[in-house]
């Protein structure tokens, strides 16, 4: 797991958020609000397609995300990435609920080959 996140307001454009994913070469950002969510590279491309140039990371965010608590076990995580079929999950604080870190595929196999 990853502590500490890289986020971004709603209205924060995609090439401020790809900027931020490139300069920090990670995978996704947490979009802050009322609601939170992330914007995932795969998120990113999608949103490339014509006529969405202007479109903000609030609008493009998935809100439906997977999260967990820094206790739970990497099977349980493993088991919860393909069970929703992602390749990131947000890790929570188990006392306030918010964004404390993140979990991705890659996390994993780091963990996995060491």
């Amino acid at each position: 797991m990853q502590l500490g996140l890289f986020e971004c307001e709603p209205d924060t454009d995609l090439r401020t958020v790809a900027r931020i994913m490139a300069t920090k070469k990670i995978h996704c950002v947490v979009v802050a609000g009322e609601r939170w969510g992330i914007v995932s590279d795969l998120d990113l491309m999608r949103a490339l397609e014509p006529g969405l140039e202007e479109a903000r990371a609030g609008e493009v965010a998935a809100t439906d995300v997977v999260a967990i608590k820094p206790n739970d076990t990497l099977e349980h995580a493993a088991q919860l990435m393909a069970e929703h079929d992602t390749a990131h999950l947000v890790v929570v604080s188990p006392d306030s609920g918010l964004p404390v870190g993140m979990l991705s595929t890659l996390d994993i196999a780091r963990t996995v080959s060491a």
